[in-house]
């Protein structure tokens, strides 16, 4: 029956190219000007949008294009009854009969020609990116099997109501093309017309509907021209390939089509290594600067991203799709390659781009008369689905919550008719089959992120509403429209009759709206309630921040898999309330305005003011680390200013220790941080992962903070180059100064002694344990004297010897006002601390903190140094601090046999019992 169907119009009695009339036609169709139309095309394809140059380097199509599978299908196949929503019916089937782009056209099973192409696929699979590759492709002389290629948006069709010739639409849009148009019919060029985006155009085929045409130079409607050509009534010898929706294949006759084929996206997890491989392996990925670091960083993304996508974990679902393998590679360029933060780059703006890229305010159905758009549709379905599963902290959606949200509000045809059309075209694109063992039968968000990103605009868009309040909106727009003219009428009447209860009358009925509208003004007070409660939950201080729980969402997490009978961990949805911050945003309420999700100024204003005095009063709390980092964030994707100003200064202490600061997060707390200029009184940034670009990008923070805490961070002598220019700035107020636990060594003494010698702020400086060595001592001692307003100087733990320990309290008995020096744990022989008791008993008011005695009693900073020991033991070498501590312990006994004070000796014994209590600790392994 296949064989013997129309095969897309193919006509055996066409005029065949061997006349001379026909070679002198070709002829006239100068090649010139089809290179200048291929290299206008090439030129205009080629350009990649502007979400590719904003969130991440814009590479050519040819550079990063993977051809998705193009399974070969049939209208049977088609016409097949909507599957119910099963998680059998929702699994991507293998690809049978696979078929590549550049053999669309070959003959089919009965050896026809085939003229007329169907090329099909849900939203994101690929298709507009496909023809634009296939267009790149014959520019460059890579789809030799046609000699011209003339591409047609439907959307812009659709957009046309004039009548028009196809030679004019044609040269319309192709100037190029004006001679090469009118010997179109009469040549013999292969020429191919690409219809993108079929569903936009409504098409009608019967002969009632559309008029048989077949000459180019008559003016009919643009639909009309697309029907004839799919007919072959226009240029029968042309080829057409059309890409569509499912549900708009059926809109072409089955007798008009050669060939349908399925664009199945990334169904080969090869396919999808194969993309990042060449996303994230280029060259510009990660920016000019730090490259051979850089270059590291990208293959290591990309074997965490294979590993991960080996273990077939969700994200192996998503990037079926090749639009969420875009979503992947930017969220991870926007994570490790972020060295500066404009305030259009966020979060939030990622994905509502992500959305316009993959929507761009196409509407549901064209063919319904409400015109609903997809997006606002999706955030009012899909988006109480996300809702809800926030609020009930749950993931996975069973078949019976899919229908609650989709079918029990159905009324109508029409709205039974836009189900259908979703289920087919935009399912996938957000719901996916779940693959954790025992969940088989359950559907979860395709990206995790993207069911938060859902909940947070359905609830900003004020589609949760009670049934009241839905019922007194429209009610009020009704009356509000009625009671205005009315009340025009009835004062034209009164002043002519003696009806003076009747504008009363109207007059109270005017008041409905006005008092609906303070009542509505409540939703924004919820909305701004919500956002405050969900971004400030207790239950979730202690988790990740945000931003490593999505790279973990992305990348996996190392180490032993979890058994399927060990009980899960509680879901965590603290973006949810930061996606509400960002939506808010202007320029994403721009974007989403695009989509047809509207969000009026008035209404963000309304929300920000409300949400003011909570937020503010809430933050300014002791939030955790991690907390607080989340805290920041949200400030950053709020995009407001004036808001973020207001929040920061009441921050007067920053603690954002243990939390991995990547460049993205010392970018955003820089940008936060911008807003005001008041003096922070303390950054806690200890064991951050900080390097010398983090002290770059925070050097306007750090400026403004007095007690300022780097320990941990592995900080060379390139992060004291910094932290010098830091401290000579005249800006400069930071007063106290932490640098235990690097490896400053003495190229980094040598920097940051010249900052001692300059700096006019500094009275507390701890270089415990960062390997100075007597080099970096003494460079510390030459510039001490320069000095005039340092306090503290903690040298402890740095291999001092006698020589360089004697030349720093030297120095410091000589300094106005330094007065403690800390030298314990250092290499100091009994003559070298017989020599510092001596310098102690001048009494010039430095103290020298060394051992755990003073000459014949114990010093009264015993219990300092050995509080010090045991918050850094976990960071020290546990046999080095156990010798040291032995000594101490050797002095202790030598100094209590030498009193015969018995208070004293009490005193001795008591810091020698935490001394052993120590050791013995140190030696079972339990300290």
């Amino acid at each position: 029956r296949g064989c013997v169907r129309y095969q897309g119009g193919s006509q055996q009695n066409s005029a065949q190219p061997g006349s001379s009339r026909a070679s002198q036609l070709r002829n006239v169709a100068s090649p010139g000007a089809i290179k200048k139309h291929q290299k206008s095309l090439s030129a205009w394809f080629s350009h990649q949008p502007n979400e590719e140059r904003q969130f991440g380097p814009s590479f050519s199509l040819d550079a990063v294009h993977v051809d998705p599978v193009i399974r070969e299908s049939s209208l049977e196949e088609i016409l097949k009854p909507s599957p119910d929503l099963t998680i059998q019916n929702q699994l991507q089937q293998p690809c049978r009969k696979v078929i590549s782009l550049h053999n669309l056209f070959d003959v089919d099973a009965c050896g026809r020609q085939v003229k007329n192409v169907v090329l099909y696929g849900t939203v994101g699979t690929g298709k507009s990116t496909l023809i634009k590759k296939m267009v790149v492709d014959w520019c460059h002389g890579r789809l030799p099997r046609f000699e011209l290629v003339i591409p047609f948006s439907c959307e812009d069709l659709s957009h046309s109501h004039a009548h028009v010739s196809l030679r004019r639409l044609i040269t319309k849009k192709y100037q190029h093309l004006r001679d090469v148009v009118p010997v179109l019919e009469a040549s013999n060029l292969k020429v191919l017309f690409i219809l993108n985006g079929l569903e936009r155009l409504n098409l009608d085929f019967r002969l009632a509907g559309t008029e048989l045409c077949c000459d180019p130079n008559e003016p009919v409607p643009p639909s009309a021209i697309v029907v004839n050509l799919l007919r072959k009534y226009l240029l029968p010898e042309a080829s057409i390939i059309v890409t569509t929706r499912p549900s708009a294949v059926r809109r072409i006759p089955g007798k008009y089509v050669g060939r349908y084929a399925e664009i199945c996206g990334f169904s080969d997890t090869n396919l999808q290594k194969l993309y990042f491989q060449l996303r994230l392996s280029q060259p510009g990925c990660a920016g000019e600067e730090r490259q051979e670091r850089s270059s590291a960083e990208q293959e290591n993304l990309v074997e965490m991203l294979s590993r991960n996508l080996e273990r077939h974990n969700q994200i192996t679902a998503a990037c079926f799709l090749p639009s969420y393998c875009w979503l992947v590679c930017t969220t991870l360029h926007f994570l490790y390659f972020t060295r500066t933060v404009p305030p259009s780059q966020t979060l939030t703006g990622i994905y509502t781009s992500f959305l316009r890229l993959n929507f761009s305010g196409e509407v549901l159905d064209s063919t319904d008369p409400t015109h609903v758009s997809m997006m606002k549709y999706v955030a009012k379905t899909v988006g109480k689905l996300a809702y809800e599963g926030v609020m009930s902290r749950k993931t996975c959606f069973s078949e019976e919550d899919l229908q609650q949200c989709f079918e029990v509000e159905m009324k109508t045809e029409s709205e039974l008719n836009l189900l259908e059309v979703f289920r087919s075209d935009v399912f996938r694109f957000f719901l996916s089959p779940c693959v954790q063992p025992g969940k088989e039968h359950t559907f979860v968000f395709t990206i995790p992120a993207m069911q938060e990103y859902l909940a947070a605009l359905y609830v900003v868009l004020g589609e949760k509403k009670t049934l009241a309040q839905r019922v007194g909106q429209e009610l009020s727009e009704v009356i509000g429209k009625v009671s205005e003219d009315v009340a025009v009428v009835v004062n034209i009447i009164s002043k002519v009759l003696p009806l003076r209860f009747l504008p009363v009358l109207f007059n109270l009925l005017k008041i409905f709206p006005r008092y609906f509208s303070r009542v509505s003004g409540k939703d924004k007070d919820a909305i701004a309630h919500t956002m405050a409660e969900e971004l400030f939950k207790e239950e979730d201080y202690y988790n990740d921040d945000v931003l490593d729980q999505i790279n973990s969402s992305i990348l996996g997490v190392e180490g032993p898999m979890r058994h399927p009978d060990e009980a899960p961990d509680d879901e965590v949805f603290e973006l949810f309330p930061i996606f509400m911050g960002g939506i808010l945003s202007r320029r994403n309420r721009a974007i989403l305005e695009q989509l047809g999700c509207s969000i009026k100024n008035l209404a963000a204003f309304e929300i920000a003011k409300a949400m003011k005095k909570t937020v503010i009063r809430k933050g300014r709390k002791g939030l955790p680390p991690s907390e607080l980092m989340d805290y920041l964030f949200f400030l950053h994707e709020f995009q407001n200013e004036r808001f973020t100003a207001e929040a920061v200064r009441s921050l007067r202490a920053v603690n954002l220790s243990s939390v991995k600061m990547t460049p993205l997060k010392c970018s955003v707390l820089a940008s936060v941080m911008s807003t005001t200029c008041h003096e922070v009184e303390e950054l806690n940034l200890t064991s951050c992962n900080l390097d010398s670009g983090s002290l770059r990008t925070l050097f306007p923070v750090l400026l403004r903070c007095k007690a300022l805490h780097l320990q941990l961070n592995s900080l060379g002598s390139d992060a004291c180059k910094e932290i010098r220019d830091l401290l000579l700035h005249d800006k400069c107020v930071v007063s106290s100064l932490r640098l235990a636990n690097n490896p400053v060594g003495e190229q980094g003494a040598r920097y940051l002694a010249e900052a001692l010698a300059g700096n006019r702020s500094l009275t507390q400086l701890s270089l415990l344990h960062t390997a100075l060595g007597d080099p970096g001592a003494e460079a510390i001692a030459r510039h001490l004297a320069e000095n005039q307003h340092l306090r503290e100087l903690n040298l402890g733990y740095n291999s001092l010897t006698d020589t360089a320990a004697l030349r720093v309290v030297e120095v410091a008995k000589r300094h106005e006002t330094l007065d403690k020096v800390h030298l314990y744990f250092n290499d100091i022989s009994e003559d070298g601390k017989r020599a510092l008791d001596s310098l102690r008993m001048d009494r010039d008011g430095v103290r020298a903190l060394v051992f755990l005695t003073a000459g014949t009693d114990v010093s009264d900073y015993w219990s300092h140094i050995l509080n010090v020991v045991q918050r850094n033991l976990p960071f020290w070498d546990r046999e080095r601090v156990r010798q040291h501590l032995a000594l101490l312990l050797q002095d202790l006994e030598s100094s209590r046999s030498q009193t015969a004070n018995p208070w004293r000796k009490a005193k001795f014994l008591r810091v020698e019992s935490e001394v052993k209590k120590m050791l013995g600790k140190l030696q079972d392994g339990t300290l």
